[in-house]
């Protein structure tokens, strides 16, 4: 397996989970970054999730990951910012992290693998990001599920 190939198994493995959250969250790509033999994918959820549905969402995926035969290596239980780390059989780490204002990021570390060139994903990101923009912004859309109780945010709703 070279970068490439890791770079494309990642994304399966974050279109995967991302399709099993009901009803859908909108998300945008992160950063694909390189080291000497490793790759790492991202994407960064756009959907307000508030602090009463968080819980939620990472029982959905957590439940999604251990059927899939992912081992959970670690899980933060913190309030404000849980998070959940796992493993692949295949040697892949995966994670989903609650970061400041709720924002959801899930990110993808290749085991090492042959190093290639490393194209950018294929998979369409389900909210905008302006190709201008330097950063990230925090979550702006609102659901009427995920973002129950959460104040309103002044951007679409999904």
């Amino acid at each position: 397996m070279d970068m490439q190939d890791a770079a494309e198994r990642a994304d399966g493995m974050l279109d995967s989970v991302l399709a099993e959250i009901e009803p859908s969250v909108l998300w945008v790509h992160g950063p694909t970054t390189t080291g000497s033999c490793t790759v790492t994918r991202r994407r960064t959820v756009m959907t307000v999730v508030s602090a009463q549905r968080r819980g939620s969402l990472l029982g959905v995926v957590d439940r999604f990951w251990r059927k899939s035969g992912y081992r959970v290596t670690a899980i933060n239980s913190h309030v404000d910012a849980p998070a959940i780390y796992v493993k692949t059989q295949d040697g892949f780490q995966v994670s989903l992290t609650v970061a400041d204002k709720g924002q959801v990021h899930f990110d993808v570390d290749s085991p090492c693998v042959r190093r290639s060139e490393v194209a950018d994903s294929t998979s369409r990101a389900t909210a905008f990001l302006d190709p201008e923009a330097q950063l990230i912004p925090r979550p702006n859309i609102h659901s009427d599920f995920w973002s129950a109780g959460a104040p309103e945010v002044a951007a679409s709703r999904s």
